[in-house]
């Protein structure tokens, strides 16, 4: 990795230990096994999970590891590499004869063996170079394990990335509560604009009734400001999506063109 990659890494981690810190909140739609269902769509059944061993990779405050934990995993390992994992420490002190965490980067699932599932949603596209830790879960899986990872997709999101491109370029720079105050303006627009789509066909139409319209006005929030902060952030094409598991070695690769908008990617050991 190049020292430029090396920095965005880093700031990466930083911004988003920060993130989770100040908004620690896992609540509705957003943890529940339905948007784990949702980002799974035709791929697998949720139900694969009961009594499984599951590493999630990026953590965060903990939202994967609840959505896993109510689908009926035996056991997950949540990895964190930014200050988010004092946020885990605590979300997690009453159940930890079910949950190992793990204060480190996404190659030390290397370090874990014989797992049924490594899972990573909505993380990858922020890392500049993903393959180590895509190539360090394959290590980690047991024989037929599965790889999941959902992904900022490119299609479907064309005139989505036209109008806030040049917008992230000004808002990953702004300080944290500068931002929180245009998340805020921003959140309120959406309050019109989903409601809209229910009777104009306007752009992301599917994304906005189907899943932001599940989103209290609190988590939306969130998801706005999550959108504007992080230092990198890549829109994988669909090839793109299926190559880096591939290239890792996966085998039976599948993808689900989710909402539109994103990709799901299954890979098998």
């Amino acid at each position: 990795m190049n020292k430029l990659s090396k920095r965005i890494d880093e700031r990466t981690v930083s911004d988003f230990g920060a993130q989770w810190t100040r908004f620690p909140e896992n609540e509705g739609w957003l943890s529940s096994v339905d948007c784990l269902k949702d980002h799974l769509g035709p791929l697998m059944a949720v139900d694969e999970f009961e009594d499984s061993t599951v590493a999630d990779i990026g953590s965060g405050s903990g939202r994967i590891v609840n959505m896993l934990l109510d689908a009926g995993a035996g056991r997950v390992i949540g990895i964190e590499p930014s200050d988010a994992y004092y946020v885990l420490e605590r979300a997690f002190a009453g159940r930890r004869d079910q949950v190992e965490l793990v204060h480190d980067i996404g190659e030390a699932v290397a370090h874990q063996s014989d797992l049924d599932y490594v899972v990573s949603l909505g993380v990858l596209h922020h890392i500049v170079d993903p393959s180590p830790v895509v190539r360090a879960a394959y290590d980690a899986l047991k024989p037929g394990g599965k790889m999941i990872v959902w992904l900022y997709g490119h299609e479907g999101n064309e005139a989505y990335l036209r109008v806030f491109n040049p917008v992230r370029t000004l808002t990953k720079r702004l300080p944290d509560w500068s931002l929180h105050m245009f998340a805020l303006v921003l959140n309120a627009m959406l309050a019109v604009y989903i409601p809209m789509c229910r009777i104009v066909p306007l752009p992301m139409r599917d994304y906005m009734l189907n899943h932001l319209a599940k989103v209290g006005w609190r988590m939306r929030r969130i998801t706005v400001f999550d959108q504007l902060n992080p230092a990198y952030a890549k829109y994988y094409r669909k090839e793109e999506a299926r190559l880096l598991l591939e290239d890792a070695g996966y085998d039976d690769v599948q993808l689900y063109h989710r909402h539109g908008y994103s990709w799901t990617v299954v890979g098998k050991k």
